[in-house]
């Protein structure tokens, strides 16, 4: 009797769902269709919706940014003049800014002439000789003089593509200066190509023949932005400036015919 008992005993689990065990498929009963199609539905509304809210988001992240940073902007160079303003009793927000827009303007008149240029000569002796600060400075008018609208010595002077750093390969630079290599048969002119390796302010000089050195059509200004981004704002066609002289050159007579 004992035995009839225990086989024909079924475990409280199973009873309540009707005798059936749901971690065995092939006891479980079958799925209806109208489940199934809530599930597809489901999962297809649920892509739709975050695909569209990625799109959202690659949309408005450079929006975000730029706002950002030029609020940013604004808020940190009205702070220079704005607690002057606020002494004397004007509260006006952007005042500050535009102050500071035209004192920047009327410091660079007054460094362009000669008393500007010694004042400002001394100033940077003693910034040289700090320790720690020389080195940030010696960086930062690197790239100032890099974009500098007098294209001074320091400047760059334009935009260099070499073969770096194997056959088939390619690196920017930037052409800093020239230099003769006298040789027994003839002399060689090579070109100084700074090739940045960290952002802007660090990289490789490699002295490099000028016939050997291709110049696109790219300003210096182009060049910086291409670096600075990790190449994202590289053009889709990059031709060499004899060519895009030659393109120049043949409009007149395209037309003239």
């Amino acid at each position: 009797m004992a035995e009839e008992k225990e086989s024909t005993s079924i475990p409280l689990s199973q009873a309540e769902n009707g005798g059936v065990d749901p971690e065995d498929p092939a006891k479980s009963p079958p799925s209806s269709p109208n489940s199934s199609t809530r599930k597809a539905c489901c999962f297809v509304l649920q892509s739709w919706v975050s695909k569209k809210f990625m799109t959202g988001c690659v949309v408005l992240f450079p929006v975000a940014v730029t706002f950002f940073i030029t609020w940013w902007f604004i808020q940190f160079v009205d702070g220079f003049f704005s607690p002057l303003y606020e002494r004397l009793g004007i509260d006006i927000f952007g005042l500050g800014f535009i102050t500071s827009l035209l004192f920047v303007f009327f410091v660079g008149v007054f460094v362009s002439s000669w008393m500007g240029a010694a004042v400002f000569s001394v100033g940077e002796w003693v910034i040289k000789r700090m320790p720690f600060v020389r080195h940030l400075y010696s960086a930062s008018k690197q790239i100032s003089a890099a974009i500098s609208p007098d294209q001074n010595t320091t400047a760059f002077k334009e935009v260099a593509i070499i073969r770096h750093p194997r056959v088939g390969e390619y690196a920017f630079g930037f052409i800093t200066s020239t230099v003769t290599l006298q040789r027994e048969n003839e002399d060689e002119e090579l070109c100084s190509v700074f090739v940045p390796t960290n952002h802007l302010y660090i990289g490789d000089i490699f002295l490099v023949n000028s016939k050997d050195i291709i110049r696109p059509n790219l300003s210096i200004r182009e060049g910086i932005e291409i670096i600075v981004s990790g190449g994202m704002t590289m053009p889709q066609v990059i031709s060499p400036q004899e060519r895009f002289v030659r393109q120049k050159e043949r409009i007149p007579l395209s037309r003239m015919m």
